[in-house]
């Protein structure tokens, strides 16, 4: 049985060059919110201090947060840590305290509230520490990228790769630049969110580009463009059903999961629902731009003479 069945092919590949000029508006808004905004980056890649404290009942985060703030501790992360008694609180370096004057200012602040506040443990990050973060992180990112390029190239032809690739960095720069324009955190978790979507996305471009190929060996008189429209709309109820229901799971963990996975799920987010976009709307057009052919995948059979005795 097939949810979503579609029986009339769908003329994505009429609209292609609208959406590729869509596409390049976002991107390039991306581009500029990363340019003038910068990210946000989290203290794992600025440095600071990281505390752990034990209260001896359930801690309130939203009243910890508000004595933070009262105390200029506005860009602190306060987030629960291990149960509902262990809170994890994240600052910033400031220049003119030291980390360990800082973790005791905080302290001090926080006890005034709880006298039986226990300060469990506190690590110190430093900014060399932060910047081998950022560049380690940039390096994942450009190791999995070749090696997508690399698996699509031989799995069926260099253009796949190229347009796949493309896709990828668009995905990746719209989701930095949501980040960019909202100054929204960037920590470490949302840095792995960046990394899975890469293989999520990926994934989706391979089975839109699997039914392509497939599509040149069963419709013989089609053109291109109808190859790739039969294509894609073979895949719809497939693509329906895999994204809706992992978007309700990610759903769950950005509303339930808590200020420590809301970026994370918020990044899976955004991630998601620009993979389903950039498969049929810039990996396939692309693919379409570079000139893919029925020749480029199925190559013609050569004929063996036979020998004349």
């Amino acid at each position: 049985m097939e949810f979503f069945k579609i029986r009339k092919d769908i003329p994505f590949m009429r609209h292609a060059l609208t959406f590729n000029l869509i596409s390049i508006a976002m991107f390039l808004l991306a581009v500029g919110a990363l340019a003038f905004k910068g990210l946000n980056l989290g203290v794992e890649f600025t440095g600071g201090t990281v505390m752990e404290v034990g209260y001896s009942e359930s801690a309130n985060l939203s009243k910890i947060r508000k004595s933070l703030e009262s105390g200029g501790m506005s860009e602190a992360v306060v987030q629960s840590f291990g149960d509902s008694r262990t809170v994890l609180i994240r600052l910033p370096t400031k220049p003119e305290l030291t980390g360990a004057k800082l973790s005791d200012q905080v302290f001090l602040m926080l006890k005034e509230d709880d006298p039986k506040l226990e300060l469990r443990r506190v690590d110190y990050v430093g900014s060399q520490v932060g910047e081998e973060l950022v560049e380690k992180g940039a390096l994942a990112l450009l190791v999995v990228s070749l090696g997508i390029v690399i698996y699509l190239a031989f799995r069926f032809e260099w253009k796949f790769g190229l347009a796949a690739i493309l896709a990828n960095l668009h995905d990746v720069v719209i989701i930095l630049g949501f980040f960019a324009l909202f100054q929204w955190e960037f920590s470490l978790p949302v840095l792995a969110a960046v990394l899975a979507i890469l293989g999520y996305s990926v994934n989706e471009s391979v089975v839109v580009f699997d039914r392509i190929r497939e599509n040149f060996r069963k419709m013989r008189k089609a053109s291109v463009r109808e190859v790739i429209n039969n294509a894609i709309t073979r895949i719809m109820g497939r693509t329906i059903i895999t994204h809706g229901s992992t978007q309700l799971m990610v759903l769950s963990i950005l509303i339930f999961g808590g200020e420590t996975l809301h970026y994370f799920a918020l990044a899976l987010t955004i991630g998601i629902l620009f993979g389903i976009y950039s498969s049929i709307f810039v990996a396939s057009p692309l693919v379409l731009w570079l000139g893919i052919s029925r020749e480029d995948l199925i190559k013609p059979e050569v004929k063996k003479e036979e020998a004349v005795v």
